[in-house]
């Protein structure tokens, strides 16, 4: 990550440099400098402000967590899919509550409920932190983890659809299949490449015995049963059983998932006797801690993006690859959101909603279901490094970034190929 910050303020510095140096003041407009500097400051501000805008959201969520976990909800999910998961995550122990909390980020995200996904991932974070000798150093759980979360495992993507249905779109749903394929093929290269790459990416010796908590973790957890194997499979054909309905109703779906999750927990943790609403007061204040440990995570990645736009690199980038992206189906007007799409959420969210709302283009041509497929079916990698590698002050992060925009590609690469057959026509 210091290489990459580091390249990416030096890149912007040297482009805003020589736009300066051929600028001619004619009055109406600040200078290449000065627009760098302004959009360094108003960035910082943005920054701060966006982890402040995390702390209710954080809180909420956090709060039902923590009923879940006192009830044992998240030790039953964890159970119900260990057969699967023990493969993925040999690290950790099965009846560990980083399990159940990555079972319930990964389901948030696949529902396309952001808010909710990132208080259940910073949870599992935190809990994968635990069983990591080395601190300060990705894991190769937290890598993979990471890996699958900036894939954007989608199933369906409400924020976009609803963006689509605002411009007017006869078909706002039209993009779930794409969304399905696309997220489909980026998340199987997430894991595959985080797999591989940790290989490479060797973890050093210890040189110190963990601590006899870390030694107990698992022990002191609960047990360690799981349920049969035609239990994890057959609730796996359920889950999938729901993509159908997902495409068919997802607008229908959509409003009832987080009132029905909310409304879920709390009558799971009546029915466990937990003390609901003092366990949601516990959870919720771990909300205000996070949100105020990822703000330096947060100014430094977002101020370099800030600074990459502003100096025009980035525009250069969309005109040198738009000659090789053209012709494979893939136009020039989309190379922004490309570039975008793993660096800033809200930059990219722009991106699409400008070329929905655009009467040249619309969200029904083939460029407006190639972007939204690409906003439902990838995450922004480099925010969701800075927030769940801040919450747990992680500064080394190994192989992350790679498995992470590997993932990118691939799902922008599988999101040119599905939009272009059913929508593509003569392009």
């Amino acid at each position: 990550m210091n290489q990459i910050f580091f390249w990416i303020i030096l890149v912007s510095f040297s482009f805003a440099s020589w736009q300066q140096w051929h600028w001619v003041n004619l009055g109406d407009s600040a200078s290449p400098m000065n627009a760098l500097t302004l959009v360094l400051m108003e960035t910082a501000s943005q920054s701060v402000s966006l982890a402040f805008g995390l702390i209710g959201s954080m809180t909420f969520f956090l709060g039902l967590m923590k009923i879940a976990e006192n009830g044992g909800l998240l030790q039953i999910i964890a159970k119900l899919l260990k057969p699967l998961l023990v493969r993925l995550f040999p690290e950790v122990p099965s009846n560990h509550p980083a399990m159940g909390a990555m079972v319930m980020n990964l389901a948030a995200n696949a529902l396309g409920l952001g808010n909710a996904a990132t208080p259940f991932g910073i949870r599992a974070m935190n809990a994968l932190d635990e069983l990591n000798p080395h601190k300060g150093t990705a894991s190769n759980a937290m890598v993979l983890f990471l890996a699958i979360n900036t894939s954007g495992v989608t199933l369906l993507p409400t924020g976009i659809i609803a963006l689509r249905a605002a411009a007017g779109s006869h078909d706002p749903a039209g993009i779930i299949p794409t969304t399905l394929f696309a997220t489909a093929c980026s998340t199987a290269v997430a894991i595959i490449a985080a797999k591989w790459l940790q290989k490479r990416f060797v973890l050093p010796p210890l040189t110190t015995p963990l601590p006899a908590a870390a030694e107990g973790l698992a022990i002191k957890e609960g047990p360690s049963e799981e349920y049969a194997l035609w239990v994890s499979i057959l609730t796996l054909v359920i889950f999938l059983g729901f993509i159908p309905l997902t495409i068919w109703y997802g607008s229908t779906i959509a409003p009832w998932i987080i009132p029905t999750l909310t409304t879920t927990i709390l009558v799971f943790g009546m029915r466990k006797k937990v003390p609901v609403y003092e366990s949601f007061i516990d959870g919720a204040k771990e909300g205000i801690q996070v949100a105020f440990k990822i703000i330096p995570y947060l100014v430094a990645i977002l101020c370099a993006i800030g600074l990459l736009r502003a100096s025009g690199a980035l525009d250069v980038l969309v005109y040198l690859f738009g000659f090789i992206t053209e012709p494979l189906g893939f136009p020039p007007e989309a190379l922004p959101m490309a570039f975008m799409r793993p660096l800033s959420g809200s930059g990219a969210y722009g991106i699409v909603a400008d070329i929905l709302n655009n009467p040249q283009y619309g969200p029904d041509s083939y460029l407006g279901y190639l972007v939204s497929t690409i906003q439902g079916s990838t995450e922004t990698t480099f925010y969701v490094l800075a927030v769940y590698f801040g919450a747990v002050q992680v500064k080394r992060f190994r192989h992350a970034i790679a498995a992470g925009i590997l993932a990118d590609i691939a799902g922008i690469t599988a999101a040119t190929f599905i939009v272009h057959r059913l929508y593509g026509g003569d392009y």
